[in-house]
């Protein structure tokens, strides 16, 4: 979250995508650095992650890839 506000606080575009799990504690440490809106425009992905297979993995990622675009370039 931190590389994300610094990326933003230089005029980088960023998006963060995360489980849906860390929703919540995404928008409150966003909203902590002063920056909610990157929780807000955050694209996640359905939980868990940590024992999905790498085709699970391929799944979620496709499945994500246009709100990641969408995210990064509006």
């Amino acid at each position: 979250m931190h590389d994300l506000a610094e990326y933003e606080a230089q005029g980088i575009p960023a998006v963060m995508v995360a489980s849906s799990e860390f929703v919540d504690a995404a928008r409150r440490q966003s909203a902590a650095l002063g920056m909610p809106a990157i929780a807000d425009r955050a694209v996640y992905v359905d939980h868990p992650i940590q024992d999905a297979t790498d085709e699970e993995l391929r799944v979620k990622a496709r499945a994500a890839i246009d709100a990641i675009l969408d995210a990064i370039t509006t």
